[in-house]
């Protein structure tokens, strides 16, 4: 293994351990600081800007930021290991923030992980050049790409991006990565109606390779954090979709020829 890869430096914010969500089997989140969109739900608002950050919740401050090596990194991973093993497809995932934000630091990271036999998987909004994309998935597993909505004028409107690179993206990404697994936040007044979900659904299935898309229903968790940032969140009047509205949606993905869960 290279030295100079264990020394690529990176910045994060989180190492949540054994989680079931965001990729196959029991998984290590590696929360990295950075993220080109602003979605207006985003539950990790403390990971939308690279600089360090002070935040308060429950009345304690900290400092959300801090600056790592890929082998201080590893060393964490390196804990969960025979959880990997046991749960048969385990292994780490890069989230955000977006880690294609930070391409040396993450491209680093998968690929030692990799080199020691440890299954990798990224969450991403596909944002970035596709150059850049393409630095990172020579050493993914699975990758999890958000598509949120195909209507560019609302995606904007909602996330402060209009989403023609990522459409775009996700072409290339369905021909060259390892496997491609589609997901979408269903978000009330954004995209939470069975016609958006159905195009949705459509260009998923219209991607080379794609055969699985996961519906991310809206929630509140996190919500608490602006306060701490000093910011106001917008969503709060915002309902969360009923388990019926869920179901409809999830029909509709599978109508169209996907395999669907809700959830992610």
């Amino acid at each position: 293994m290279e030295q100079s890869l264990l020394e690529t430096k990176g910045r994060i914010f989180n190492i949540q351990r054994f989680s079931i969500h965001d990729g196959p089997g029991v998984r290590t989140i590696v929360f990295l600081k950075g993220c080109p969109l602003r979605c207006r739900w985003c539950c990790n608002p403390e990971s939308q800007d690279w600089k360090p950050e002070t935040m308060v919740t429950a009345g304690v401050s900290k400092t959300v930021g801090k600056d790592v090596t890929v082998e201080e990194v590893l060393r964490e991973i390196e804990r969960d290991r025979i959880y990997y093993r046991r749960s048969g497809h385990g292994g780490v995932t890069l989230s955000g923030g977006e880690c294609l934000w930070q391409p040396d630091f993450s491209a680093a990271l998968l690929r030692v992980c990799r080199e020691v036999g440890i299954s990798t998987a990224i969450e991403t909004t596909g944002y970035a050049d596709m150059d850049v994309i393409r630095k990172l998935l020579p050493y993914v597993d699975t990758v999890l790409m958000d598509i949120k909505h195909t209507n560019r004028e609302k995606h904007k409107e909602f996330t402060t991006r209009d989403n023609e690179l990522i459409l775009e993206n996700a072409k290339h990404i369905a021909k060259e990565a390892a496997d491609l697994i589609i997901r979408t936040p269903v978000i009330p007044t954004f995209n939470a109606t069975e016609e958006e979900i159905r195009s949705i659904a459509e260009f998923a299935k219209s991607l080379d390779g794609v055969e699985e898309m996961h519906l991310l229903p809206y929630h509140r968790i996190g919500s608490d954090k602006y306060a701490g940032l000093g910011r106001t969140y917008t969503m709060a009047h915002i309902q969360v979709p009923e388990k019926e509205t869920m179901q409809k949606l999830l029909n509709v993905v599978q109508d169209v020829g996907l395999r669907a869960k809700i959830g992610g």
